[in-house]
């Protein structure tokens, strides 16, 4: 009998979106709608299972805490991507590792969720409408701004071309892009520094890495409009957390959109949550019910192509 943990199912809708009793009789599957981010109390929980669902990088698979699994066998990960599994440390234990499919569009979405929520002050005019007061402050309409997208890639590209249905100018940047590609995208490939010193809204779309950790510091962020803002659909790390919050609270930019930050869940006692120029959304991107039917969908097939000796989407270190 095989037993498989789905892990940081926050919204508990694992079992409702994919077929999990189609697997082979005896198969015992168990949702773990919490989140353990200390490892000693982690290992403790998954010490039983053969196969585990890490849900993208919520749960962090290092060496040390794969070498306290001594019956796992089998990790999947919704995506084809997981920096927050040591690949190699999995390999050497004997650990295969498998993904699934995504959507491209649904973290672009909520880019310009974000920006519309920061340009029109929604969550600041909503709370105000429900405690009684009627519009209390002036926003910013986007046409004739200048949107600056960091990473141009499928969703940077997508969020390009939203800003020019938007009448923005849109500006590009990243390491490899070049002039051909950001026109594609309807977009214009600019330097780094010019591209945050021109815009109004600057929005990142890149991966990160070592190249891409601590992009953004205090003296990018000195480089942007006072009336300027930040947003992070990406991950935290890309940009110097405390920079930014100094940078909100100095008022070297206007205010920021993040969806993602250095630790997940964000703390109860982050700053994050008492700054008033900022929106802040619990790493929503990819959390809709259509990518949630493939990842969970396509862990089931994983699940079962593995216990029946032919592995799919198997990604190697």
């Amino acid at each position: 009998m095989a037993r498989v943990a789905l892990l940081d199912d926050y919204q508990g809708v694992a079992l409702r979106l994919a077929d999990w009793k189609s697997l082979p009789a005896g198969t015992e599957v168990q949702v773990f709608q919490d989140h353990l981010a200390d490892e000693h109390a982690l290992a403790a929980r998954l010490a039983d299972f053969d196969i585990i669902m890490a849900l993208r990088e919520r749960t962090p698979f290092p060496r040390t805490l794969l070498d306290r699994l001594p019956k796992l066998k089998l990790l999947i990960t919704a995506g084809m991507r997981n920096a927050s599994i040591d690949m190699k440390a999995a390999a050497e234990r004997g650990v295969l590792v498998c993904g699934t499919a995504g959507l491209p569009y649904p973290t672009a979405e909520l880019a310009w969720a974000l920006i519309l929520s920061l340009a029109r002050r929604i969550p600041a005019e909503d709370r105000a409408t429900r405690e009684g007061r009627w519009q209390t402050s002036v926003g910013l309409g986007l046409n004739g701004k200048t949107l600056g997208v960091l990473g141009l890639g499928t969703l940077g590209s997508r969020v390009a071309r939203v800003g020019r249905a938007f009448e923005m100018e849109v500006l590009a940047w990243s390491q490899n892009l070049t002039a051909e590609r950001a026109a594609a995208a309807d977009a214009m490939l600019v330097a780094k520094d010019d591209l945050l010193a021109r815009s109004d809204f600057v929005s990142i779309h890149l991966v990160l890495s070592e190249r891409t950790r601590g992009l953004i510091g205090a003296r990018e962020l000195g480089l942007m409009k006072r009336s300027a803002y930040l947003i992070n659909t990406s991950r935290g790390p890309i940009v110097d957390e405390a920079a930014l919050m100094r940078a909100l609270g100095d008022g070297t930019i206007a205010g920021a959109g993040l969806d993602t930050f250095d630790e997940e869940p964000l703390p109860l006692d982050h700053p994050f949550r008492r700054l008033p120029n900022i929106v802040i959304t619990p790493h929503l991107g990819y959390v809709t019910e259509e990518t949630y039917r493939i990842f969970y969908g396509h862990a089931v097939e994983d699940v079962r192509a593995y216990l029946t000796g032919a592995p799919v989407r198997v990604l190697h270190p």
